[in-house]
């Protein structure tokens, strides 16, 4: 049986480690757009669009490969993705979240105005006439 030798994608992680993404739980190498998905048990998932897709990994290069990801992940990845986590605490919120904290804000003052009115209202008692 044929396999494809992925011998020259274990080195592109470790040498040029920003030609990879991860898209919704997928390694995906930008140049090429072939996707990788890997299995909690170092198994790899090849999906593209040419003919490379038609060959199984070689078995012996699955888990070199598996171990080269791991590394990719941990050495690159996480990096921007604590970035972007932590640039998204300063994000500027959107125009209908806006939209509803001023509606809020607005509620709440009309709210405490009509309370601090009717704080100063005092009723006076009525008498009952007595018959």
């Amino acid at each position: 049986m044929a396999y494809l030798d992925v011998s020259p994608m274990t080195a592109a992680l470790r040498t040029t480690p920003e030609m990879f993404e991860m898209d919704h739980g997928w390694l995906h190498h930008l140049p090429s757009h072939h996707r990788f998905s890997f299995g909690p048990k170092g198994d790899v998932q090849l999906s593209a669009q040419c003919d490379c897709s038609l060959l199984a990994i070689k078995p012996d290069q699955e888990a070199e490969l598996a171990v080269a990801f791991g590394e990719w992940r941990q050495s690159y990845w996480r990096a921007i993705e604590i970035n972007w986590e932590f640039a998204a605490h300063f994000a500027r919120p959107s125009a209908f979240r806006r939209l509803l904290i001023a509606l809020t804000g607005a509620a709440h003052r009309r709210l405490m105005r009509t309370a601090a009115s009717r704080a100063h209202y005092h009723p006076v008692p009525r008498r009952v006439a007595a018959s």
